[in-house]
């Protein structure tokens, strides 16, 4: 990928009803990447999109396309699209015109018009239903019509504002993979908003986490779920056992009462520090073969694994495990020295 970045917003804050949305936020995006914007809702990941869209004019900051200050330059005139998730299509107008809107306001040859729209229904799995009603589609069919209007214009960037989150499951990860496809395909950049860290880890170059008007970090999916720089990072992206450490010197730390040897190092002898293990990395076995030990009190049955909880010394694991255990049972735990993952300790 080249690293020419196409879309850089500096220090932008937006300010809502006196309450502060956005605080200070700065954010480099790069052409043809999927990049998406995740967090739990009023995170300011939509408010962000809306400033990269021109819908929002932030109270101070800069945003930048192409490397030229667009803050003053309304939506019609950015080379962005959005796809929203009401889909916003017309419902006087059938499928043909819907994709066609944006071409005929440029004025473009009725030819010219046709061959591009037909092309881009042909992408979208839509072709033959030009002359189709929208309200006789269904919600997978309408998001498809509104990409390709989104799409048709050829935009440099195409903003896509949670567009699965009224299909239901089976769908929408046929057009998760869809998406990743499309995007490929046009070789333009994808900025997606979602709150669901399954779509995000599924179709994203590169994944923005944000909280309460801040970015957490941004990194490819391997990283933010591997390496989550803070409890909030590791408790959003997935469940995790989050517990307080001390990092006795480097590859080597503490915590539920017992030493392990782990890949981290940098941190002050005995520094205190929090410890992140995901619930598939505990390795169960035999009690006297394990590291820890550990009471199970709840077993679920989750189809691909086993949920287990289970009481260490007071404090409650989670293990994904494809061996139940029984209720009652005492377990050996093993936590390898890569399966366990290192964070400063922050307070609350």
């Amino acid at each position: 990928m080249e690293n020419n970045v196409i879309v850089s917003l500096k220090d932008i804050v937006v300010d809502f009803d006196g309450a502060r949305i956005l605080d200070g936020l700065s954010l480099d995006i790069h052409d043809k990447e999927f990049v998406t914007f995740l967090g739990p809702s009023g995170c300011g990941k939509t408010t962000t999109l809306r400033v990269i869209a021109g819908f929002i004019e932030p109270k101070s900051g800069n945003v930048f396309f192409d490397g030229k200050d667009i803050a003053g330059l309304p939506p019609y005139k950015r080379q962005v699209n959005t796809v929203f998730q009401k889909y916003a299509l017309f419902p006087h107008l059938n499928v043909f015109e819907n994709v066609a809107f944006g071409l005929r306001l440029k004025k473009l040859p009725e030819n010219e018009i046709r061959s591009k729209v037909l092309e881009m229904l042909e992408v979208v799995g839509l072709k033959g239903y030009e002359r189709r009603n929208i309200a006789t589609m269904s919600g997978g069919q309408q998001q498809r019509v509104a990409i390709a209007r989104g799409l048709v214009n050829q935009p440099k960037i195409l903003l896509l504002d949670e567009p699965l989150g009224a299909l239901d499951l089976k769908l929408r990860k046929e057009m998760q993979l869809e998406l990743k496809r499309l995007q490929r395909e046009m070789d333009i950049t994808f900025v997606y908003v979602t709150h669901d860290q399954e779509e995000a880890l599924t179709m994203s170059d590169t994944v923005v986490v944000m909280n309460e008007g801040n970015i957490q970090q941004i990194g490819s999916p391997e990283d933010i779920y591997n390496e989550p720089k803070n409890a909030f990072v590791a408790d959003f992206i997935g469940a995790s056992n989050i517990l307080d450490g001390i990092m006795i010197r480097d590859f080597l730390v503490e915590f539920a009462g017992k030493e392990f040897s782990c890949v981290d190092k940098g941190f002050k002898p005995n520094t205190p520090v929090q410890v992140v293990v995901r619930p598939e990395d505990v390795k169960v076995v035999p009690m006297v073969q394990g590291q820890i030990a550990g009471l199970v009190r709840e077993v679920i049955f989750k189809g691909v694994h086993f949920e287990m909880r289970v009481d260490v010394e007071g404090r409650e694991w989670l293990i994904h495990s494809t061996q139940a255990s029984q209720p009652g049972e005492l377990i050996g735990m093993c936590i390898g020295p890569d399966e366990i993952h290192i964070m400063e300790r922050q307070e609350g």
